[in-house]
């Protein structure tokens, strides 16, 4: 992104810094924990994202915690702009901005335009728990009086520090994405308290599925594929587990969604040939995020791979069985605790898709998380299963 062809414009901003002179930009310093004491009186607030999905879901309860900070401001969220329709789930948010990532990044145009409406709505407080070279120069050309960062794990460009008015450095592979979110607003003088989404999904967009309320907690929610073969489970192991799990529960109904790409539907036509019965309902990409949420907050209990709808069932508080192939930094992706559950496979350069992964296992742990969660889905008594996916 061209930032440096507007440099100029910086000129105009105003230094927060006791003692600096107009026109001077000084280094964000380190927070003392008291950025939220200086700018409690903060009339309207942006907390820029530009995350994805998951980057998205996993902002909400830091999000909450700024809504709190600020009760009387007017609070504003910028994310990729995909992502915006799930924002109707957040009705404490008073805008949400989209920005353009995906299929292609944002053209200097684009970024220009962007400059220019943010420096427009004169926000008081900018808060960027991100970090990317991208968003830390939007934070920087914003006109925010002041203007809170994250410092990325590499400490960012040598010049990263001057793009913020304060800094907070917080930084973890094994705490989850939103966990480490909160803890930066911590130490920026926010109240820490357990992470909370906070969502509110409407009837109308489970409905618009031709689902019912009152099938909730009847069926289970499968979404089978992911970005990578290598992160999926093979077409013959979804169909053998969910052949299984229809013996082990055989009240319970099938609902399969996948992304709106030809890739995926293409996937699908080839999935729905080889399983051993036809699916309740099957969602082909013509859902919205919005709508796709409420399906999986009303399943008795959603299955998937390394993907956004893991993050979608968080947010919801479904109960969620998954399986990852392994990476550095997937700990910060899985969420923990009761009722989530993932099962890490193994690496392979020759296999097309996710070895290591128990079917037997699968369904080992959603009976485990059914009987804990009380589901009305009842699993039969006559049969067991082996670790290795056959019926015993």
């Amino acid at each position: 992104m061209h930032f440096f062809q507007i440099a100029n414009c910086e000129a105009e901003l105003r230094n927060p810094h006791p003692g600096a002179t107009t026109g001077v930009i000084m280094a964000g310093f380190s927070t003392q924990g008291r950025f939220l004491e200086r700018t409690r009186g903060a009339k309207k607030v942006m907390v820029l994202d530009l995350g994805f999905l998951g980057d998205t879901i996993h902002t909400l309860p830091a999000l909450w915690l700024i809504r709190q900070g600020y009760p009387q401001a007017e609070l504003h969220f910028a994310v990729e702009e995909h992502v915006t329709s799930l924002l109707e789930s957040v009705p404490w948010v008073n805008r949400v901005w989209g920005y353009p990532r995906f299929p292609k990044h944002a053209t200097l145009a684009q970024n220009l335009r962007m400059v220019a409406s943010l420096r427009k709505e004169k926000f008081d407080v900018l808060i960027n728990l991100n970090g990317s070279d991208r968003s830390s120069w939007l934070t920087f050309f914003s006109g925010a009086g002041e203007r809170l960062g994250r410092m990325p794990r590499d400490g960012g460009p040598a010049f990263w520090r001057q793009m913020f008015t304060e800094i907070v450095e917080h930084s973890s592979l094994v705490e989850p994405s939103y966990v480490q979110k909160c803890r930066c607003l911590e130490k920026a003088g926010f109240p820490f308290s357990r992470p909370e989404f906070h969502v509110e999904t409407k009837p109308v967009h489970l409905q618009a599925t031709g689902i019912m309320p009152a099938d909730a907690g009847t069926y289970f929610h499968l979404s089978p594929f992911t970005t990578a073969d290598k992160k999926e489970l093979a077409p013959e192991q979804l169909a053998e587990m969910i052949g299984l799990l229809g013996q082990q529960f055989p009240e319970g109904r099938w609902v399969i969604s996948g992304a709106p790409n030809d890739r995926e539907r293409s996937k699908m036509e080839k999935l729905l040939a080889v399983l051993p019965c036809k699916p309740w309902k099957v969602f082909a990409g013509q859902l919205t995020l919005a709508q796709l949420a409420a399906v999986i907050q009303h399943a008795a209990l959603h299955l998937c791979g390394d993907t956004g709808t893991l993050h979608l069932a968080l947010m919801v508080g479904a109960p969620a069985v998954s399986w990852f192939r392994p990476n550095s930094g997937m700990e910060t992706w899985i969420p923990k605790g009761e009722g989530y559950r993932t099962i890490v496979g193994t690496m392979s350069t020759e296999a097309k898709y996710l070895p290591g992964i128990s079917t037997g296992e699968i369904v080992k742990i959603v009976k485990e998380l059914l009987s804990d969660a009380g589901s009305p889905l009842q699993c039969s008594p006559r049969r067991s299963v082996s670790n290795r996916g056959q019926l015993a």
